[in-house]
């Protein structure tokens, strides 16, 4: 019994790529440090951090459960729990509305704002996974997911909008945006046969990658636009400026002729430049160093 149960969670964990929350929650918590450029306390880091874990679950376990069929086809996703049968449908979907609850309820916990709009979180979470079926711009619906994990922390922590987190969660959209089309050149020809909307299928590769790599230079301007608003520090804006390389080199691994280390640049540079934006916000949040 206990084999079969830790079995199908490291099942689970491997369906929803567990990982890559990576991605999204550094980014939330650099929202909730800059609310009072302080470490927020612990009530609201713990409830951020669940609600990140829902979200980003439900989210995951929606996608799985919207595309199995197609996953089924592509020979890249065919290995994926759903389509080999090694989880059931209505355990995911269960695991959809547990993941889903407690999104809810963290939001509860943490600010009214923050619970009157958390069904507009859950809409675009589950909202995201259709649009491949219907528009190109898929890459950017993604994009704005991740992007509300900076803007629901202050919203979190503060109960009201401002122009810094939603200037943040917009340099996350299209840094999202951008290394999600590199992700979805794999798919390229399985996507064209099949009528799957990306901007590989509906631009080409070459065209693609200009645009992802586009993106890639709005995204910084955003992060530096927050640098501005708040007054940041230096230690910001080495944090910004790494993100950068980071940017610059996932483009350099790659071209429309080789995609093999489109991996490398899709998991490790990502999670990487969201780690970098987090350490370097916590520094400049503990030792500010402003330059003016």
């Amino acid at each position: 019994m206990a084999y079969r149960v830790v079995y199908k969670t490291r099942v689970i964990l491997e369906m929803i790529k567990f990982e890559h929350t990576i991605f999204a929650l550094p980014f939330a918590y650099v929202g909730a440090l800059l609310v009072q450029k302080q470490i927020p306390d612990l009530h609201n880091l713990l409830w951020i951090t669940l609600a990140m874990v829902g979200a980003r679950t439900a989210a995951m376990s929606l996608n799985r459960l919207i595309d199995r069929h197609i996953d089924a086809l592509n020979p890249r996703t065919a290995n994926r729990a759903l389509p080999r049968g090694l989880v059931r449908v209505k355990e995911v979907w269960l695991l959809v509305i547990l993941s889903f609850a407690l999104l809810l309820f963290s939001a509860y916990q943490l600010s009214p704002l923050a619970f009157k709009l958390s069904p507009v979180a859950v809409a675009v979470l589950s909202f995201y996974s259709y649009t491949k079926r219907f528009s190109w711009t898929c890459h950017l619906f993604l994009g704005l997911a991740l992007g509300l994990a900076p803007v629901g922390a202050w919203i979190a922590i503060a109960n009201r909008f401002d122009l810094a987190p939603i200037l943040l969660g917009l340099g996350v959209l299209f840094w999202v945006a951008g290394f999600d089309i590199i992700y979805a050149c794999d798919d390229y020809d399985f996507d064209r046969k099949y009528g799957i909307y990306s901007i590989p299928a509906r631009f080409g590769l070459e065209r693609a990658l200009l645009i992802s790599a586009f993106f890639h230079i709005i995204a910084p301007l955003f992060f530096v636009a927050v640098f501005f608003v708040l007054h940041l520090g230096l230690f910001y804006l080495i944090g910004v400026l790494i993100a950068v390389v980071l940017l610059f080199k996932q483009h350099k691994l790659i071209s429309p002729h080789d995609l093999s280390r489109a991996g490398v640049a899709f998991f490790n540079l990502n999670g990487t430049l969201s780690m970098v934006m987090f350490i370097f916000t916590l520094i400049d949040v503990l030792f500010p160093l402003h330059l003016f």
